[in-house]
């Protein structure tokens, strides 16, 4: 079977995957990086091959998704075949680096207690903004994360990486959301013109949590993707 190395958000953890983990493991065995010791996009990638099979099939979603292109970057020969999950390859703007350093100011003088219920709704489809159920499973992923983990990703800045999309020669999946707050359907949509031969599937009546919003979806979105390049090894 094929090794699937799995990447998950910003203060997310592998539990992000529980609603899918038994139909992914019917595709290859499951490897989680960990994305929260290292304060540089670049660093993430770098522990993350340091602990990494051979060869693998990459998933990243979100944040996940900057550090599996910077795996693209490292090493591209060690990826058998790439999904890119409600991510993007846009540099932060100045804006963004300035609300960071805010946050992260504030961080590092008061106790943490997890994302803002504001954070935490802006990932969901609207819908789905005040669901209880996945509200409290995304505020337990960054509790179990915890402030260091905070401070390190948060200051973790994003490269503009659009114009090394074009290097990556490996099979490629670009997934986006209708309604995702955080990551744009343009933006997905560049990325996967970028790509050389990429697919991208759009997924309707979701936001950015398709793990956890549609998983069933997802999965089989990724099945049909794989299994035919898992057919071809």
């Amino acid at each position: 079977m094929p090794q699937l190395l799995l990447l998950p958000g910003f203060m997310l953890d592998q539990t992000l995957w529980d609603d899918m983990r038994d139909g992914l493991a019917q595709l290859g065995q499951l490897h989680f990086g960990d994305l929260g010791q290292d304060d540089s996009i670049s660093a993430m990638a770098a522990r993350v091959l340091q602990n990494a099979p051979p060869r693998f099939v990459l998933f990243g979603f979100s944040m996940g998704g900057y550090v599996a292109q910077a795996i693209m970057q490292q090493a591209p020969q060690r990826v058998i075949a790439l999904a890119l999950l409600n991510t993007s390859a846009r540099q932060q703007d100045p804006r963004e680096i300035a609300g960071n350093k805010v946050q992260l100011e504030l961080a590092r003088q008061v106790p943490f207690k997890g994302l803002t219920s504001r954070a935490l709704a802006s990932s969901l489809h609207p819908d789905r903004a005040h669901d209880k159920v996945l509200l409290d499973r995304l505020q337990a992923m960054a509790l179990r994360n915890g402030k260091e983990v905070f401070i390190r990703q948060l200051s973790a800045l994003r490269s503009d990486g659009y114009s090394e999309l074009q290097n990556i020669r490996c099979p490629t999946l670009v997934v986006a959301s209708s309604n995702d707050q955080l990551s744009s359907l343009a933006e997905a949509q560049q990325m996967a013109a970028q790509i050389p031969g990429a697919a991208m599937v759009l997924i309707e009546d979701c936001g950015h949590m398709t793990p956890l919003e549609k998983p069933a979806q997802l999965l089989q979105i990724l099945s049909d993707w794989l299994t035919p390049i898992e057919a071809s090894m």
